[in-house]
């Protein structure tokens, strides 16, 4: 298995919001700003990274039965992690990711990695395979959160882009606008994926 195609099957082929459709809860709530898009895909890259090369590791140790508990406490382990840190070093972001900074124990992407991947594959193959998913998944946010935040509020990153007098499409910063948004990101993204394996 190269383990070019195994990054590149995380971030396109296999990308998790725009083709596999799980870990969506967390796309829609935090990617108001882009900051805040940014942030998370960092934590969830991290946290997949982390989890895929542990569970890897410990495969052969793990006892079937109890291999989903085991997951989630070494995935809770690094979301943790990043919870402290966040809390010491970036409080504003901290306090703007809320809730979803714990949840992304339970994300359906990173179980689902550990459980599809990490748990049936070696440590460096794990380990590439959580950094495509996870940059695949920033990938993602990022896109949301800068339509969102660039023509929802004229701005991005806290500067503003658009002069004064842009009324900002408030809609696209409600929740229903990032369901509407995700709708069409996910329809251009599987149409350019189309295309590129009908040229291949």
């Amino acid at each position: 298995m190269k383990l070019s195609k195994v990054l590149s099957n995380g971030m396109f082929k296999n990308n998790p919001i725009f083709m596999q459709l799980i870990g969506l809860c967390s796309t829609l709530a935090v990617t108001n700003t882009l900051t805040n898009a940014i942030a998370m895909g960092v934590a969830v890259t991290f946290v997949l990274i982390m989890s895929n090369t542990v569970v890897s590791a410990l495969r052969k140790v793990i006892p079937d039965k109890v291999r989903i508990p085991a997951f989630i406490v070494v995935i809770a382990t690094f979301v943790t992690l990043v919870e402290m840190v966040l809390h010491a070093y970036a409080q504003p972001i901290y306090e703007a990711l809320g809730i979803f900074l714990p949840l992304i124990v339970v994300n359906c992407c990173i179980l689902g990695e550990a459980e599809g991947f990490a748990y049936q594959n070696k440590v460096l193959p794990s380990f590439v395979d959580g950094l495509g998913t996870g940059l695949g998944y920033t990938i993602a946010v990022v896109c949301m959160g800068f339509v969102r935040e660039l023509f929802g509020s004229g701005e991005l990153l806290g500067t503003r882009i658009f002069p004064e007098s842009y009324p900002g499409i408030g809609f696209l910063v409600a929740p229903a606008g990032a369901f509407i948004l995700l709708g069409f990101l996910i329809a251009a993204f599987r149409n350019i994926m189309k295309k590129r394996e009908e040229k291949a």
